[in-house]
């Protein structure tokens, strides 16, 4: 969970219209389907409010793998979309607390002392989501600082506790979700209590509340975080909201 004393350090045009358009490059009526397909074939692509047309030429080939690509990338799309709907997330909404996510529908509930929501994996509870909400003095999170000013203080919070052996800051971002900016952090810690961890952590203040999202997972390199998982972890961080005020 977010250090205690990082909480109290902070109390203080869319795209052009593209059409496709595929022509021989031969000019001949009577050529054969063979031959039809050993030629190149140009796509011209006509972009809205663009005057220029660009031609790219393809092989039969190439331009069956750039089929198969298109098709891959579709499916890894849909199955990202799929994942949530599907059941393997749920939406939790705290109505109390003013906040939202998704959390993993096999994850289990509990009660912790400070945490106003934690969920573990029935088969290894050191994997959790938790979420703290606390009151502060600012109206939002750039108040207090950039997202790398964030990270730093976070990443020497964690430093500063006994049990952590080493821990480093992995990525830092920001996005917008209504009037608010959310803060995200991705960081790995060593620890003496559980070994190497992978967490995803957010952050953003509304309505005069400072709230904090956790996700962490072992990420042992004898047992690495997998892709899939971490996909889902990142469905998690990315869905941390608050609720719409009514």
């Amino acid at each position: 969970m977010w250090s205690s004393s990082f909480v109290a350090s902070l109390h203080f045009s869319s795209l052009p219209k593209v059409s496709l358009f595929l022509s021989s490059s031969s000019s001949s009526s009577s050529s054969s389907s063979s031959s039809y397909y050993q030629k190149n074939c140009k796509f011209l692509c006509y972009a809205q409010n663009q005057p220029s047309t660009i031609g790219i030429n393809f092989s039969k080939r190439q331009l069956n793998l750039s089929i198969l690509t298109l098709l891959f990338n579709g499916f890894v799309l849909d199955h990202a979309k799929s994942i949530s709907e599907s059941g393997d997330l749920e939406r939790y909404n705290d109505s109390e607390n003013g906040f939202t996510l998704l959390v993993p529908s096999s994850w289990i509930k509990v009660e912790k002392a400070g945490a106003n929501a934690l969920f573990e994996e029935a088969e290894a509870r050191s994997n959790n989501i938790g979420v703290v909400v606390s009151p502060v003095r600012i109206k939002s999170l750039e108040d207090f600082g950039t997202p790398q000013f964030v990270a730093d203080k976070l990443i020497n919070a964690e430093k500063r506790k006994e049990s952590t052996k080493e821990a480093e800051v992995v990525s830092v971002g920001e996005r917008s979700s209504g009037s608010q900016k959310v803060y995200e952090f991705e960081y790995k810690i060593d620890s003496t209590r559980g070994g190497i961890k992978r967490v995803f952590s957010a952050a953003f203040v509304s309505s005069k509340k400072l709230y904090l999202l956790n996700v962490v997972h072992s990420d042992k390199p004898e047992d690495p975080l997998d892709s899939s998982t971490r996909l889902v972890l990142e469905q998690v961080l990315h869905s941390f909201d608050a609720l719409p005020l009514t």
